[in-house]
Formats: C-alpha cells, structure tokens, sequence
C-alpha cells in the first residue's frame, strides 16, 4: 500500500470521526491468549485467544490453537482450526463459527437504528490448505437477531479478505454491558442455515440465508484455517490495522476474563487477606481487586494446589465456600484451623505448583 494511500485512508477515518481505538473487535491479531494455547475442541465456548469463541454443533471435531507465523508482514500470531475429526454426514442444524460478541456500549458510534446509521468495513487475513469459500454474518442480538451475511474465499496463500455492510436504520442498539451484535465467520452449516438465498442486506432473521453457498470445513482431516489481523470499523474503506501494545491488548482482554498463574512453586496468589474470627476454627477471608474494571461481577474459579496460612495456622485454599465478587474485587472465606487473634495478616501461596491459577470469567 502506498503512503499516500494510506494517508487517505486515514482522512476518510478522521472525517468519520473514528482516528484512535477505530477497531471494535478486541484481541483481532490474536496475540493474547490467557486460557490456553491448544485446545482439542469438543464444545462451543472460549477455548484459547481472548474474545474469541467457538459456535459447535454436529458430530465434526476440531483443535484451535494460538499459532506462532513468519510468513506475513506485522503479524506473529493467528488463530488456526485443524480438522480432526470430519463429518461428511450433515445434518440440518450442524454448525461451526469462529465468533466475537460485542457489548452495546463500545459500538453506539455504528448509530444502527437511526436516519444516519453508519456502514461499516470487517477486513482480516486469512489461508487455508485448501481453497474455500465461507462467510460472515453480523447479527444484531438486541433486535431479534436481524442480520446481513456475506461470503469470502480462502486460497492457499494469505490475502486481506474486506467486506462493507450497510447502515441499518432498523433496530438500535442498548448502550449498556450486555451483548448486543455478534460477528460470525461461518465455517460449516447444515441445511437449517445454508439451503436459502444468502441474507445479503440486513432483515428479519432469516435462519436458511445465514451460511449459504459456504464449503464444509469438515470435509476433511486435512482442512486447516487461518485467520488474524481482524479489524470492524466505520466507514466504507479499509485502513491498515490498527496495532496497540500487548499491555494494552490484554487490559481490554481482561474486562472479559483474566486468569492469574502462579508460575512459581510457592508463588503468592496476590489477594490481601484477615482473619475475621478468633476460635480455633477460625474463618479468614481473603479478598482481591480484580486486574482491571471488569465487565461485570465475574464467576470465580481456581486450579491447582493453593495454602493458606494465618497466624499458626495454615490449610488449603478453596473457592469452595461463600465467593462474592463484583466488577472490582472478589472474596472467599473459608475456616483453615488454629488462628490466633483477630485482625491477622493472611497468606495465599502455591503448594508446590507452579500451574496454580485463579481466574475470573465475565464474557459475554
């Protein structure tokens, strides 16, 4: 691309009033991964990169995973989806999406519902081990899923795939933490969703236009997709990625999820943390700010071997007992034995286990 197109383009993203933070999608190029980094799916849900979630039905399988890439200029991450298991007998309502849901509040700026609804550019890069075609699909979960579907190729060879949607002045969106549009890439569908024409102008939910004329990621074990550098922005062109800092990157990541590993055999949990009770079956509470303001109070989980210590006392941790969090701390209080007074400092370490973590799930 040559400067002076790129200095155009970003003077069509000025005049939109869309210079800094211009991409709505989080974590597009892939880089942060907190959950894990390979991941044999068998389920829809959050596997490995942050805010990205896979959509599953049918008897197909598949492994995602955070792939290190050299071969494409300023990018070192992508997701990639291998067929494992192929499934050439397709039913009705089998699917497989790649998805990213978004929250109303951080999109108002689409203006969907309203005369002066703006159109908007999804570009990304993508290959394959094969030519394919497969689509995407936007679909607006405030207004009764209305939606718009398009298609793209995949060759062999990575290619910036851009798509422009309409405004839609149908439908507004709530400008509050909830889920309000879900961007699909469809990769597999069965005849419930790819057997109409393709819903290639936004409308009414229409379930057989969804996914059609899209080729079957499970026809094969040997089938392998890659995808990274995804950016959602206003406007009718396409502007360079939009790069931030990883620190950056996975502060927005962390509204959503955060999981905190020890990393260390005796690694402290990083909550602070008092004993409340004065008997020998006292009860410490322990209590931790989350990293960031997350999207809303999160569900609480722990792996691995964790001890408390108090005073004399000391036990194993557990996330067993009461757990309260909000959207800036969380709590657990739990008896260990012998105490001491009132008001003592509390530990929480790794027993021995450098994988121990502690995780806090806010997604959508």
């Amino acid at each position: 691309m040559s400067r002076a197109r790129t200095f155009a383009d970003l003077a069509t993203a000025s005049e939109a009033g869309d210079l800094g933070r211009r991409n709505m999608i989080i974590n597009g190029n892939m880089e942060v991964a907190q959950r894990s980094t390979s991941v044999a799916v068998t389920a829809s849900g959050y596997h490995t990169c942050d805010r990205w979630n896979i959509g599953l039905n049918g008897s197909g399988r598949l492994t995602m995973s955070q792939e290190s890439i050299t071969d494409l200029e300023g990018f070192g991450k992508a997701v990639k989806l291998d067929c494992t298991t192929a499934d050439t007998s397709v039913a009705s309502t089998e699917l497989l999406t790649l998805n990213q849901k978004l929250e109303g509040q951080f999109i108002q700026k689409m203006q969907k519902g309203f005369s002066s609804a703006k159109a908007t550019t999804l570009s990304f890069y993508v290959k394959g081990n094969a030519s394919a075609t497969y689509a995407v699909e936007l679909s607006d979960t405030d207004n009764s899923s209305r939606h718009i579907s398009k298609t793209f190729s995949v060759t062999t060879s990575w290619n910036r795939v851009s798509l422009t949607f309409p405004g839609d002045t149908t439908g507004k969106i709530t400008a509050d933490n909830s889920r309000s549009l879900d961007m699909n890439i469809w990769l597999h569908a069965g005849s419930g969703y790819n057997s109409g024409s393709i819903q290639d102008s936004w409308g009414a939910l229409n379930q057989a236009g969804r996914a059609t004329g899209i080729s079957s990621f499970f026809d094969s074990t040997d089938r392998e997709f890659f995808i990274t550098g995804v950016q959602f922005e206003l406007g009718e062109v396409t502007t360079p990625f939009e790069h931030e800092t990883f620190g950056d990157n996975l502060q927005r990541c962390q509204r959503y999820f955060y999981k905190y590993i020890s990393n260390h055999d005796y690694g402290p949990l990083g909550a602070n943390g008092m004993q409340i009770n004065t008997n020998s079956s006292s009860g410490v509470m322990y209590q931790g700010q989350h990293p960031i303001t997350m999207r809303t109070g999160p569900t609480m989980a722990y792996g691995g071997s964790w001890n408390a210590e108090v005073a004399t006392g000391n036990g194993s941790f557990s996330l067993a007992g009461s757990v309260r969090s909000s959207n800036l701390f969380w709590q657990s209080q739990e008896a260990i034995g012998d105490g001491g007074a009132n008001g003592y400092a509390a530990i929480v370490y790794a027993s021995g286990d450098d994988d121990a973590f502690l995780s806090g799930d806010a997604e959508l």
